[in-house]
């Protein structure tokens, strides 16, 4: 008889068991949201490098967006113009672009051992929001390049290496345009330029050309030499630093050539890399 009433029990716990598994599969069926298709096609299209250069936490969330709100279709600045096409494409709307062109970021700053002055030695960690805490880093000129490399091991590409004299340096052909090492950079020396920009002024620095020259042999002394020598070339000086407006189509040779601090430099691959 108590066997009688377990395996009655049994019976009974099991059928309720599979009623309910029954129900909540109808349930998850009936109640289940479905997916839109087109959300799958734009993360397909989408380089899956998960930056967040877009703005959004990876490619899925962006493409989420993209199809349940209004956003922009071309903030993917790794995938470029012809996955923004792409996305158009699926999403059955005129692609229209909303930048000027690809930009990279830049170190502008050359200042390294032997070229500009050090306040104090630092062997703390090598991370340089750590030493900018200290006092601003360890450099007389508190608007340079750290050089600890913390821009260097944030890159999910690798395009940011030291060059041969041991300065950060950005390689604009690997560089995706996350902008990872902008926002990570403390001293704000890592700044965007134009992919096709010919020249940089490689110096940050706003002091006065008097206070430049005592700590830095290659940082900018607001001379305007290169205003005067390339007229044309989209130089202007401002709060004692020169910087470039690449709109101007200018030539910028003669100006970067003339600077007696030989600040302006080449864009392209370091030749020292």
């Amino acid at each position: 008889m108590v066997v009688v009433r377990i395996v009655y029990a049994l019976g009974s716990v099991a059928g309720l068991g599979i009623l309910l598994g029954l129900g909540l599969a109808f349930a998850a069926r009936l109640l289940a949201v479905r997916r839109d298709e087109r959300v799958e096609a734009i993360e397909k299209a989408l380089p899956g490098a998960n930056c967040g250069a877009c703005g959004f936490a990876g490619c899925a969330a962006y493409a989420a967006e993209i199809v349940g709100g209004e956003v922009a279709l071309d903030l993917c600045t790794v995938g470029g113009a012809d996955v923004s096409k792409q996305v158009a494409e699926i999403m059955e709307v005129e692609f229209q672009t909303s930048t000027v062109g690809k930009r990279v970021p830049q170190v502008h700053c050359r200042g390294g051992v032997g070229t500009a002055e050090r306040a104090f030695d630092y062997n703390g960690v090598e991370d340089c929001v750590a030493l900018f805490t200290l006092f601003g880093g360890n450099k007389v000129c508190k608007y340079g390049c750290l050089g600890l490399g913390t821009c260097i091991r944030v890159c999910p590409v690798d395009a940011i290496c030291y060059d041969a004299d041991g300065l950060v340096w950005v390689n604009r052909d690997v560089c995706i345009s996350c902008g990872q090492c902008v926002k990570v950079c403390p001293t704000a020396v890592m700044q965007w330029l134009p992919y096709e920009a010919d020249y940089l002024v490689a110096c940050n620095s706003k002091d006065k050309g008097g206070q430049v020259r005592k700590y830095c042999k290659v940082g900018c002394i607001a001379c305007k030499i290169c205003e005067k020598k390339s007229p044309e070339g989209g130089y202007k000086v401002e709060e004692n630093l020169s910087r470039i407006d690449f709109t101007a189509a200018g030539d910028r040779r003669e100006g970067a050539e003339a600077c007696p601090t030989k600040c302006i430099i080449g864009n392209d691959v370091h030749p020292k890399q």
